[in-house]
Protein backbone atom coordinates (compact mmCIF):
# COMPACT_ATOMS: atom_id res chain seq x y z
CA UNK A 1 0.00 0.00 0.00
CA UNK A 2 1.11 3.55 -0.77
CA UNK A 3 0.25 5.99 1.66
CA UNK A 4 0.53 10.31 1.12
CA UNK A 5 0.97 12.89 3.82
CA UNK A 6 -0.15 15.84 4.20
CA UNK A 7 -0.85 18.18 7.23
CA UNK A 8 -0.47 21.59 9.05
CA UNK A 9 3.25 22.37 10.08
CA UNK A 10 4.40 24.79 13.22
CA UNK A 11 1.66 22.25 15.50
CA UNK A 12 1.88 22.97 19.39
CA UNK A 13 4.31 20.04 21.12
CA UNK A 14 0.78 19.07 23.05
CA UNK A 15 -0.55 18.35 19.52
CA UNK A 16 2.41 17.17 17.96
CA UNK A 17 2.63 14.24 20.45
CA UNK A 18 -1.29 13.64 19.70
CA UNK A 19 -0.58 13.54 15.98
CA UNK A 20 2.35 11.30 15.89
CA UNK A 21 0.18 9.05 18.71
CA UNK A 22 -2.45 8.92 15.32
CA UNK A 23 -0.06 8.35 13.27
CA UNK A 24 1.09 5.52 15.03
CA UNK A 25 -1.78 4.09 15.12
CA UNK A 26 -2.50 4.47 11.56
CA UNK A 27 0.81 2.68 10.28
CA UNK A 28 0.27 0.01 12.67
CA UNK A 29 -3.03 -0.96 11.40
CA UNK A 30 -1.62 -0.92 7.76
CA UNK A 31 0.95 -4.18 7.64
CA UNK A 32 3.74 -1.12 8.36
CA UNK A 33 6.60 -3.48 6.78
CA UNK A 34 4.56 -3.34 3.40
CA UNK A 35 3.94 -0.10 3.29
CA UNK A 36 5.47 3.11 1.33
CA UNK A 37 5.34 6.30 2.45
CA UNK A 38 5.33 9.11 -0.07
CA UNK A 39 6.29 12.57 1.33
CA UNK A 40 7.79 16.32 0.49
CA UNK A 41 9.50 15.71 4.22
CA UNK A 42 8.42 19.02 5.14
CA UNK A 43 8.73 19.46 8.78
CA UNK A 44 5.88 17.95 10.96
CA UNK A 45 3.66 15.30 9.73
CA UNK A 46 5.04 14.82 6.66
CA UNK A 47 8.62 13.70 8.33
CA UNK A 48 6.53 12.20 11.25
CA UNK A 49 5.35 9.80 9.03
CA UNK A 50 8.33 9.07 7.27
CA UNK A 51 9.94 8.04 10.90
CA UNK A 52 7.50 6.21 11.76
CA UNK A 53 7.37 3.88 7.90
CA UNK A 54 10.91 3.55 8.22
CA UNK A 55 10.82 2.79 11.36
CA UNK A 56 8.33 -0.01 11.25
CA UNK A 57 10.00 -1.70 8.44
CA UNK A 58 8.27 0.13 5.19
CA UNK A 59 9.66 2.49 2.85
CA UNK A 60 9.74 5.97 2.02
CA UNK A 61 9.64 7.91 -1.08
CA UNK A 62 10.45 11.59 -1.36
CA UNK A 63 8.52 13.71 -3.48
CA UNK A 64 10.37 17.33 -4.26
CA UNK A 65 8.01 20.35 -5.30
CA UNK A 66 10.92 22.60 -6.15
CA UNK A 67 14.76 22.15 -6.94
CA UNK A 68 15.10 24.77 -4.26
CA UNK A 69 12.35 23.54 -1.89
CA UNK A 70 15.02 22.67 0.66
CA UNK A 71 15.63 26.31 1.49
CA UNK A 72 12.42 27.36 2.25
CA UNK A 73 12.13 24.79 5.25
CA UNK A 74 13.35 26.26 8.31
CA UNK A 75 17.24 25.66 9.27
CA UNK A 76 16.76 23.15 11.76
CA UNK A 77 15.11 20.94 9.78
CA UNK A 78 18.00 20.55 7.38
CA UNK A 79 19.39 17.75 9.05
CA UNK A 80 15.81 15.57 9.60
CA UNK A 81 15.36 16.71 5.82
CA UNK A 82 18.62 15.28 4.60
CA UNK A 83 18.25 12.16 6.55
CA UNK A 84 15.30 11.05 5.55
CA UNK A 85 15.82 11.88 1.79
CA UNK A 86 18.96 9.84 1.98
CA UNK A 87 16.45 6.63 2.62
CA UNK A 88 14.10 7.76 0.02
CA UNK A 89 13.91 4.49 -2.03
CA UNK A 90 12.83 7.09 -4.70
CA UNK A 91 12.93 10.84 -5.27
CA UNK A 92 9.98 12.30 -7.55
CA UNK A 93 10.19 16.11 -8.92
CA UNK A 94 8.32 17.99 -10.37
CA UNK A 95 10.61 20.08 -12.34
CA UNK A 96 9.94 23.57 -10.83
CA UNK A 97 13.05 25.00 -9.65
CA UNK A 98 11.76 28.32 -7.18
CA UNK A 99 9.59 26.61 -4.40
CA UNK A 100 6.27 28.38 -3.99
CA UNK A 101 2.62 27.98 -3.17
CA UNK A 102 2.63 26.84 -6.86
CA UNK A 103 5.09 24.33 -6.62
CA UNK A 104 3.97 22.82 -3.45
CA UNK A 105 0.67 22.50 -5.09
CA UNK A 106 2.30 20.36 -7.61
CA UNK A 107 4.18 18.15 -5.09
CA UNK A 108 0.90 17.27 -3.83
CA UNK A 109 -0.80 16.53 -6.47
CA UNK A 110 2.38 14.35 -7.91
CA UNK A 111 2.30 12.31 -4.63
CA UNK A 112 -1.23 12.00 -4.79
CA UNK A 113 -1.50 10.55 -8.16
CA UNK A 114 0.79 8.00 -6.78
CA UNK A 115 -1.04 7.31 -3.80
CA UNK A 116 -3.86 3.78 -2.40
CA UNK A 117 -4.12 6.56 0.21
CA UNK A 118 -4.14 9.82 1.56
CA UNK A 119 -3.50 10.83 5.44
CA UNK A 120 -4.33 13.82 6.14
CA UNK A 121 -3.10 15.78 9.47
CA UNK A 122 -6.25 18.65 8.84
CA UNK A 123 -8.44 20.48 11.66
CA UNK A 124 -11.31 20.44 8.40
CA UNK A 125 -10.14 24.45 7.51
CA UNK A 126 -9.66 26.03 4.61
CA UNK A 127 -6.50 26.72 3.71
CA UNK A 128 -4.45 29.60 4.53
CA UNK A 129 -2.82 29.93 1.19
CA UNK A 130 -2.79 27.87 -2.19
CA UNK A 131 -1.34 24.72 -1.82
CA UNK A 132 -2.82 23.74 1.78
CA UNK A 133 -3.47 21.08 3.50
CA UNK A 134 -7.79 21.56 2.10
CA UNK A 135 -6.32 21.80 -1.00
CA UNK A 136 -4.53 19.02 -1.20
CA UNK A 137 -7.37 16.95 0.24
CA UNK A 138 -9.93 18.19 -2.03
CA UNK A 139 -7.48 17.00 -4.84
CA UNK A 140 -7.28 13.95 -3.21
CA UNK A 141 -10.92 13.30 -3.37
CA UNK A 142 -11.89 15.18 -7.27
CA UNK A 143 -9.37 12.25 -8.12
CA UNK A 144 -10.99 9.43 -5.84
CA UNK A 145 -7.90 9.14 -3.52
CA UNK A 146 -9.71 7.92 -0.18
CA UNK A 147 -8.66 10.54 2.30
CA UNK A 148 -7.74 9.58 6.18
CA UNK A 149 -8.68 12.43 7.84
CA UNK A 150 -5.87 12.42 11.51
CA UNK A 151 -6.93 15.14 13.74
CA UNK A 152 -6.81 14.90 17.72
CA UNK A 153 -10.32 15.74 19.45
CA UNK A 154 -10.45 19.33 20.54
CA UNK A 155 -7.01 20.53 19.25
CA UNK A 156 -6.50 23.70 17.57
CA UNK A 157 -3.58 25.14 15.16
CA UNK A 158 -2.96 28.47 17.14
Amino acid sequence: MRLGITGHRGLSPAVEHQVRQLLGQAVVSRAPSGLTVLSCLADGPDTWLAEIVLAHGGTLEAVLPATQYRADLPEDHHPLYDALLAQAARVHRTGFDTSGSQAHMAGSELLVDQADELLAVWDGQPARGHGGTADVVRYAQRHNVPVTVLWPHGASRD
